[in-house]
């Protein structure tokens, strides 16, 4: 193997940092996941919760990550290997979970291209009644070539700014696209404010009723705090690795977070005052964004402009993900197999998008591939967001909290001294002994085992 470090790429400066950070931890897991999610958990209680695991466990985590990504200066694998190759083993899973997420994460955000297509030329405004709707979302991710054709441009899209490079690619799409989704979020929000009834919606997101809270909502609202951040699968330890010396690494870690929880926020204030407005119930689960929002546009004023500025607000945050992502890929084979960086995104784009194939096809006309009972896709989702990303969060605790070299992990924290370190004895106290004990609770949850 060929360990590459020598003119390795740098972000150019703090506000890259959290751009770049912040553009993988943002993605549908805010905008279509956490709005349904807060639905079915009871609302301003959930979110609550929601934002003391962010700060209280995926905070210290993402710190651990950063520390572990700019202490080596390498890919995920190259990373663990540099600093106690022992534990090499963890930057495998992270890489393995990339490329699983991928694999799915790519179907779904062509569909958010389809919908914005759709949105454009009027071809939802036909629909008329929910089930209309249902029809049409379950029509088109069975079908046999249209999912893949809008996969396979998202793939491009996401292949051609990885090849640029991290910093022609990377961080000057992050820059883009960054405050490109906070304005359009931002619009969304003010139009939804404005709809009549819409401030039932906005009680809903924000006043707390803890009679609805049981364990189950905790382990939830745990989960989703992890998917969101984007932690556990070696994403934030590559972009970590970019960093230039003296950025600070809390500020960044809390500003990525402050930025990721803003925006899952303003997703639910664009949302529930919307479904409110016109007398659906919150809990409509994942269809709400491909089924019941559009029918709500359908209703609107200048209805094909605002569902076509929302699906381009999905399409932004999906892509911001896929690319975090596929770096994950491009860098450990550009420096563990020492290939170039075109050749290692090549690589990437062609493997995850077979298997995005695959995954597309098993909703349609692979149906009858069944891994444990569940379609590629599914299995896909499961064994990810269930397994290799909790497992991925409780290892990275272990080691960081336990093995990693203190004075390193320090150093890195209190960038050699600068800062006070009752900070970093409290992270270490975190990662040490809560964040573990908290993944491992909702590991044996998604197993089912308290069930």
């Amino acid at each position: 193997m060929v360990h590459r470090s020598q003119g390795r790429a740098t972000l150019g400066g703090k506000l890259s940092a959290v751009l770049v950070a912040a553009g993988s931890s943002v993605g549908l897991g805010n905008i279509w996941r956490f709005p349904y999610v807060v639905g079915e958990n009871g609302g301003g209680a959930f979110l609550v919760i929601y934002v003391l695991c962010v700060l209280l466990f995926g905070l210290p985590i993402m710190l651990a990550e950063f520390s572990v990504g700019r202490a080596s200066h390498r890919n995920a694998v190259g990373a663990y290997r540099k600093l106690d190759r022992r534990w090499k083993f963890l930057g495998y899973n992270g890489v393995l979970a990339a490329f699983l997420i991928l694999g799915f994460y790519f179907v779904v955000s062509g569909w958010t291209a389809e919908y914005m297509v759709q949105s454009v030329t009027g071809g939802l405004a036909h629909c008329t009644a929910p089930e209309q709707y249902a029809a049409f979302f379950e029509g088109f991710i069975a079908h046999p070539w249209r999912p893949l054709v809008y996969t396979g441009l998202f793939i491009l899209a996401t292949h051609v700014i990885i090849a640029m490079g991290v910093q022609k690619g990377i961080e000057r799409s992050s820059k883009l696209l960054m405050p490109l989704l906070l304005v359009v979020l931002l619009a969304l929000a003010v139009h939804s404010l404005l709809m009549p009834g819409g401030g039932e919606g906005l009680r809903f997101l924000f006043r707390p009723d803890f009679s609805k809270v049981t364990p189950a909502t905790v382990l939830v609202a745990m989960g989703q705090a992890f998917f969101s951040l984007s932690i556990g699968l070696g994403t934030m330890v590559t972009y970590a690795s970019y960093f230039k010396p003296e950025t600070d690494l809390r500020k960044t870690a809390f500003n990525v977070t402050l930025l990721d929880t803003l925006v899952a926020v303003l997703a639910g204030v664009v949302i529930f005052p919307a479904v409110f407005s016109v007398g659906i119930a919150p809990t409509s689960g994942p269809s709400l964004v491909f089924i019941t929002l559009p029918g709500i546009f359908n209703g609107m004023p200048l209805s094909m402009v605002w569902s076509t500025v929302f699906f381009l607000l999905l399409v932004i945050a999906a892509l911001t993900s896929t690319l975090s992502l596929h770096e994950v890929l491009t860098a450990y084979m550009q420096e563990e197999w020492g290939l170039s960086r075109r050749r290692a995104a090549w690589t990437t784009t062609a493997a995850t998008a077979a298997l995005g194939a695959l995954a597309s096809l098993s909703l349609g006309v692979l149906g009858g591939w069944k891994i444990c009972g569940l379609n590629i896709f599914d299995s896909l989702d499961y064994l990810t967001a269930n397994i290799l990303l909790p497992a991925g969060g409780f290892v990275t605790c272990i080691f960081v909290g336990w093995f990693m070299d203190r004075r390193k992990f320090e150093a890195q924290i209190t960038n050699n001294g600068a800062f006070r370190a009752w900070f970093f004895v409290a992270l270490r106290w975190l990662l040490r002994y809560f964040c573990p004990v908290v993944l491992l609770l909702m590991f044996l949850d998604n197993l089912k085992v308290f069930h």
